[in-house]
């Protein structure tokens, strides 16, 4: 199941399977369905967007390693207006650097498993793998106070 959302970024696409979220791509849905998932996520990344909501709750299951889980786990851990280093997520995994900024790039789920929240460990933004790269993380932090 999937169906587009608008949102300042562009089109945004969500993907849900089995009762969970397992995607969020940039472009416009294939095809348009329409289920209570698909509909509060829509609804919530509209409210995001429009700064009324800060922390979503919706089910996620993305597919990846458990090393990849472990990440996305500890990305979800980081309240909204703050970041965390590469290296900070790092030890706290038990991993290495460069490991956690794989799996931020692997996120399938991007805005709602919040990679856009790690840093370098000297602030500097980072890469990031959605539409626009860099300017996206940087708005999406913006939108957070975390700037």
């Amino acid at each position: 199941m999937e169906r587009t959302v608008a949102s300042p970024l562009g089109p945004l696409t969500l993907v849900a399977e089995d009762g969970a979220l397992i995607r969020l791509g940039w472009g416009r849905a294939r095809r348009e369905d329409e289920t209570n998932l698909l509909a509060r996520a829509a609804a919530d990344l509209a409210a995001y967007f429009a700064g009324e909501l800060h922390t979503f709750d919706l089910p996620v299951a993305p597919e990846g390693t458990e090393h990849d889980r472990k990440v996305w786990g500890a990305m979800q851990a980081i309240p909204p207006g703050e970041t965390r280093a590469y290296g900070e997520i790092a030890r706290a995994i038990g991993s290495g650097a460069q490991a956690v900024g794989n799996a931020c790039g692997r996120n399938p789920i991007p805005i709602v498993i919040p990679c856009h929240r790690i840093v370098g460990a000297n602030g500097a933004l980072g890469g990031y793998s959605g539409q626009g790269g860099a300017e996206t993380k940087r708005f999406l932090l913006g939108l957070e106070g975390a700037l």
